[in-house]
């Protein structure tokens, strides 16, 4: 075989990988598109006893902001209790806590360090102490802002029965900052529309995103506690679960605003460790996804989603992308015939990656937009800006996903309290 066949069947088999595996997104993508909301059926629902966990680490200038959210909810006062571990605080961020009415534990633990840690530790302490008459526990980040009716959204759907955990509609306080802020807000939107809510129409399971998600106090309990502590516990949570066959549902009239990172920095850094987070999560459950994904139906599907969601795709196009690098620098020495077209060939399969890349996430950034265009609360000439920039917001993962595989990477602390953020407007 000629270089130039071997660099075309190279191409075409990473294309054909890549189309085939991923191909059932395009499916969740009709159903975000054409999936009408279902109106919420008048039955009556019993009001479940629920415990609000916040882990915070020096968030004395937002957190009391979230407590008062949670203590505004069209809930039964008595039915939702509000707790914060101050993690490691080495701020005020216990008294504040107390003084907007949250009950509070502070930890100091320099050797296991993290959120799934500080969970773990306060359900320990709640099941030591006999807090035990919670049905759920609520897990929100320090800098969320929180709409009124989300406790009783997420009660209806938790009342069915059905899930184990459920997440929320997830939109961005600071959405309009910059174009950081602005990719983000857009890629939780696209979760939240294009797969959250498709996986709910088809049954097949959800997977948590860090906040504004719901667990039962069951399987909390089946589970000894919060014992996921990788870099992005999160997503270990979601994989263990569709490995388990417990279900993981979506409330999409749950609604929280996250506050996103504006300065590249701070956004390296947590998507720096995202990714070793997805690297790791690969290393521990890749090997029990894959073989669950054989068990067929709905446990099967959940399985082949969560292992499409957490394998490492970018990896599969940055060896393409380096193959053809490789490939055209090694002939742009030769003169021959046969190295030109080896040469045409790569620097078009470049080009096409560049230009294919951008084009994809931009028609998904409008398709996101147009759909959830009252939901983004800036200006519409913002909005249709930070259509183009989204793609290279996105494209920033390539050097941060090559980065995390030869790196350490210990969680860092992401500074919130954004002027321009929705709190700072209120």
């Amino acid at each position: 075989m000629d270089m130039l066949s071997f660099v075309r069947d190279f191409n075409l088999l990473l294309a054909v990988i890549l189309t085939l595996a991923y191909f059932y997104q395009l499916v969740y993508l009709v159903i975000g598109l054409t999936r009408r909301k279902r109106r919420a059926l008048e039955q009556e629902v019993r009001q479940h006893r629920y415990a609000a966990v916040i882990c915070a680490r020096n968030e004395s200038n937002v957190i009391a902001d979230l407590i008062q959210d949670l203590k505004r909810q069209n809930y039964p006062a008595e039915l939702l209790d509000v707790y914060v571990v101050a993690d490691n605080c080495t701020d005020d961020t216990a008294a504040v806590s107390r003084k907007a009415g949250a009950i509070v534990y502070e930890r100091f633990n320099k050797v296991q360090v993290g959120k799934g840690y500080a969970m773990d530790y306060l359900f320990h302490r709640l099941k030591a102490e006999g807090r035990t008459g919670y049905e759920g526990f609520f897990v929100f980040d320090a800098d969320n802002h929180v709409d009124p009716n989300f406790v009783p959204a997420m009660n209806r759907t938790f009342d069915s029965g059905k899930y184990d955990a459920l997440t929320s509609y997830r939109n961005s306080k600071n959405f309009g900052d910059n174009w950081i802020s602005a990719g983000y807000g857009l890629w939780f939107l696209r979760e939240a529309r294009f797969l959250s809510g498709p996986r709910m129409a088809l049954g097949t399971n959800c997977h948590v995103s860090g906040t504004g998600f719901l667990v039962s106090a069951r399987l909390v309990e089946e589970n000894g506690g919060w014992p996921f502590h990788l870099l992005t516990e999160d997503i270990e949570f979601s994989v263990n679960c569709a490995i388990q066959g417990k279900r993981i549902g979506y409330c999409e009239d749950a609604v929280i605003y996250d506050e996103q990172p504006v300065t590249f920095k701070q956004s390296w850094d947590q998507r720096l460790r995202w990714s070793k987070g997805f690297y790791q999560v690969d290393f521990k459950y890749g090997l029990g996804l894959l073989k669950n994904c054989f068990k067929g139906g709905r446990r099967g599907f959940s399985c082949y989603d969560m292992l499409m969601t957490v394998a490492p795709g970018m990896l599969l196009t940055l060896l393409g992308i380096v193959f053809n690098a490789i490939v055209l620098v090694a002939c742009l020495n030769e003169t021959t015939y046969m190295a030109k077209l080896v040469i045409d060939e790569t620097m078009g399969f470049l080009g096409m990656a560049v230009v294919n890349f951008y084009l994809g996430l931009f028609l998904f950034g409008v398709v996101t937009t147009a759909t959830e265009w009252k939901k983004i609360q800036v200006a519409p000439a913002q909005k249709v800006l930070y259509l183009f920039t989204f793609p290279i917001f996105m494209f920033t993962y390539v050097p941060i996903s090559v980065a995390a595989l030869v790196r350490r990477v210990e969680w860092k602390p992401i500074y919130h309290g954004a002027k321009g953020s929705l709190r700072a407007q209120e």
